[in-house]
């Protein structure tokens, strides 16, 4: 069962999500302890691919307040840990144009921290409408189902 930390609400809306990697994250002790109180977000972060690793960059993580000197840069650059033949897949996938890498969520899973990433194309204007179109038609269809 995995606890959700914080999610990017964007991100289905800027991008469209063409596969999702579950990855690990690569924190320091006081991170950790201010990500289980909730205190993170990865809104406007994204990765990128540096030397055959993969990097978050832009996740604010905020200050854990009993922390004092231990607390680190709340915007550093953190690592993923993913396998070899994903980073390659990624590694591919980046050169064509338009693809991009973004943390989808941050959760729990059996007392670990993991980050879902996505890769991702970038929505054109037209295709943001759409997709907001389309839903207000889902929830009017669900709203007349439910008071028949």
């Amino acid at each position: 069962m995995a606890k959700i930390l914080t999610n990017n609400k964007k991100a289905r809306h800027e991008y469209f999500i063409e596969q999702e990697y579950e990855a690990g994250i690569a924190l320091k002790g006081t991170e950790v302890k201010s990500l289980r109180l909730g205190k993170a977000s990865v809104t406007e972060a994204f990765c990128q691919i540096r030397n055959g690793e993969v990097f978050i960059y832009g996740m604010h993580i905020s200050p854990y307040e009993q922390g004092n000197r231990n607390n680190v840069d709340p915007l550093r650059t953190r690592k993923l840990l993913l396998h070899r033949r994903e980073i390659n897949k990624l590694i591919g996938a980046t050169k064509e144009k338009g693809y991009t890498i973004i943390p989808l969520s941050v959760y729990l899973k059996n007392g670990l921290v993991k980050v879902k990433i996505g890769l991702a194309k970038g929505k054109k204007l037209h295709d943001k409408r759409e997709t907001i179109a389309k839903r207000d038609s889902d929830r009017r269809i669900q709203q007349a189902l439910r008071r028949r």
